[in-house]
């Protein structure tokens, strides 16, 4: 049981700390809230969609879906579409504690819209966890296999906490809100890029 734990842990935070979009955009959160519980919809959601697709990878649901090629196509291109978008949404933001006002920080709703999309649009982290967490699970029977899930769960919802913590630090240190702006830009050339790649991985498909 301990084996399967540490196994879970180190397996998750290994796939977990890499900069990709989901923790760019959680941390991005974490910095322009005006509080960290203003954040805490962006850190629940992203925590949630990742324990399921843990649990589909474990279970082996999701491997069935992605030997369709259609919906793998269809998942590039909402994640495409997405980033897009959420990029635009991020270069718009400013912190709450700056002066200008030209949209304020995203809404709870926004929040948990993009941190679905950053969670279960992005092909790379649904065949990371799939190929990976869920290969690695078959070493595990019963309580073995339970402990290992929950450890995997419990990095995610760990770290997102984390990421979102130290976001919210640098957003009281930086009062004029010029790191934060920056920051934002880097953040939404980032995602476009990433929308980029996976439009050439679609066209590729087609």
């Amino acid at each position: 049981m301990l084996e399967a734990i540490i196994h879970g842990l180190l397996l998750s935070f290994g796939l977990i700390l890499p900069l990709g979009a989901q923790n760019i955009f959680i941390f991005n959160q974490g910095v322009t809230q005006h509080s960290f519980r203003a954040a805490l919809p962006v850190v629940i959601t992203a925590s949630v969609c990742d324990a399921i697709l843990i649990v589909l990878a474990i279970a082996g649901l999701s491997v069935i879906v992605l030997q369709f090629t259609w919906m793998s196509q269809l998942l590039l291109a909402f994640g495409c579409l997405f980033l897009l978008y959420m990029g635009w949404s991020i270069w718009k933001s400013v912190p709450a504690t700056s002066e200008q006002k030209p949209s304020g920080p995203l809404s709870p709703k926004q929040q948990i819209l993009f941190a679905v999309s950053v969670s279960l649009l992005n092909p790379h982290a649904i065949l990371d966890t799939v190929g990976i967490v869920g290969t690695s699970s078959l070493a595990y029977q019963g309580i073995d296999k339970l402990m290992f899930a929950g450890a995997c769960v419990a990095v995610s919802f760990f770290w997102f906490f984390m990421l979102a913590g130290a976001g919210r630090k640098l957003g009281r240190y930086d009062k004029d809100g010029r790191k934060i702006r920056r920051l934002n830009q880097a953040s939404a050339f980032f995602m476009w890029g990433m929308a980029v790649f996976l439009a050439y991985q679609l066209f590729r498909q087609l």
